[in-house]
């Protein structure tokens, strides 16, 4: 009976095809490790950012009167909304930590590198994305912090020549942070970006299955196959990978929900203290930084004495990522058979990265200045100089078929 029910599906939707395609005919290298967790944890993590999203909206009011009151209603007296404002909350956190350690994956084992440009320019695609929804998510509780965050970014479009001004007052929708800003920017947060992250996760899911995941010796496993077209080096996805993945969710979830439940603000990164106390133009928080995840780049920005080559070195920061596959022109992939300057090189970046995002966090002082300074420079060598340092250094052979 099930079998007819399934025919006739077929004859309509292909879902067992999907179902082959994608998970029990969709053959992975055998050689996973530890840094491949991520990629299911950031779906994971997409899922629990969209359903608690929804429940959140149920009570939430997308006014300047209304908005901090709606929160503490949400806190205080929705039936399990204080769980639901934490999950979403320490959700964001989650969604970035998990991105970030893809990345690094993507980096170390070269899964940039041809044929997989695509792969890699959809994935930063839906980095900008999330850093988008999450800046615009930002403002929604109408805190301190929220409010001046807002202000000082959204106020950074206005060094961008001629078209500055009236570029910024577009974004606010008026003259100041206002209702009418907060409202466009729930409506992009909850409906508009959403839909663009949805749809560029696909895409990159789909890219991924066309040529194939990477592994950690950068082994192209699709080279050598049986006498039936399967991979001598892959095995499925589904059950083998769908189950260890599992493993790892759980793990996840265990370290997630401690968070949640015995340290949900994370001593005020994850939720700042500020923003506890109601928006108020009149009066400025004594030290104005974006939440954690942001901080690299906002002390990249802090750390160029003119506002607009601030500005520029902030958005290069990320543009700089989406030309990568361009930029590596190593004949291996993986950090495994690469030479010693590579090595060093993305240590050099990864640390630089670290100290950014400290230094963003804190205020500024003229010896944190010139350290961001410094971590900045180091920061746009790793790729500016990656095409000279992975052509000229010494490689090693890399393996006919993977090494486990």
């Amino acid at each position: 009976m099930m079998s007819k029910f399934m025919e006739w599906i077929d004859a309509r939707f292909p879902a067992t095809k999907m179902w082959e395609d994608h998970l029990s005919k969709y053959y992975a290298p055998k050689n996973f490790n530890f840094y491949y967790f991520f990629g299911s944890l950031a779906l994971l993590v997409l899922v629990n950012q969209l359903l608690t999203g929804v429940w959140l909206t149920m009570s939430y009011e997308p006014s300047a009167e209304g908005a901090f009151a709606s929160v503490e209603y949400i806190m205080r007296d929705v039936e399990y909304g204080w769980i639901l404002r934490y999950l979403h909350s320490t959700g964001a956190s989650a969604f970035f930590v998990v991105v970030y350690l893809h990345m690094f994956r993507g980096l170390l084992y070269g899964s940039y590198q041809k044929p997989r440009e695509l792969v890699w320019i959809f994935g930063m695609l839906i980095y900008l994305a999330l850093m988008a929804e999450a800046f615009m998510g930002y403002l929604l509780p109408w805190g301190q912090m929220s409010y001046w965050g807002a202000q000082v970014i959204i106020s950074l479009f206005g060094a961008i020549p001629v078209i500055g001004a009236d570029l910024t007052e577009w974004i606010r929708g008026d003259y100041l942070i206002s209702g009418i800003t907060l409202n466009r920017f729930f409506a992009l947060h909850v409906v508009a970006v959403p839909i663009v992250l949805l749809a560029l996760v696909v895409l990159h899911i789909l890219a991924l299955h066309e040529v194939g995941s990477n592994n950690p010796d950068g082994v192209d496993i699709k080279k050598l196959k049986d006498e039936n077209g399967v991979p001598l080096d892959g095995i499925p996805f589904h059950p083998y990978y769908t189950v260890k993945d599992i493993v790892g969710v759980v793990v996840f979830l265990f370290v997630f929900c401690f968070v949640v439940f015995f340290m949900p603000e994370m001593g005020g990164y994850f939720l700042e203290r500020p923003n506890f106390e109601q928006a108020n133009s009149l009066k400025t928080p004594e030290h104005i930084a974006p939440v954690w995840y942001f901080t690299p780049f906002y002390a990249i920005l802090r750390a160029v004495p003119d506002k607009l080559m601030g500005v520029v070195a902030m958005g290069g920061a990320i543009a700089v990522l989406f030309v990568l596959p361009w930029l590596d022109r190593s004949p291996v992939k993986s950090m495994r058979y690469k030479g010693w300057m590579s090595k060093i090189w993305l240590w050099v970046f990864c640390i630089s990265f670290v100290i950014l995002g400290v230094l963003g966090v804190l205020a500024p002082t003229p010896e944190r200045t010139l350290l961001a300074r410094i971590c900045t420079i180091l920061y746009f060598a790793y790729f500016i100089l990656m095409p000279f340092y992975t052509r000229m250094e010494k490689t090693k052979p890399v393996p006919e078929r993977v090494t486990g």
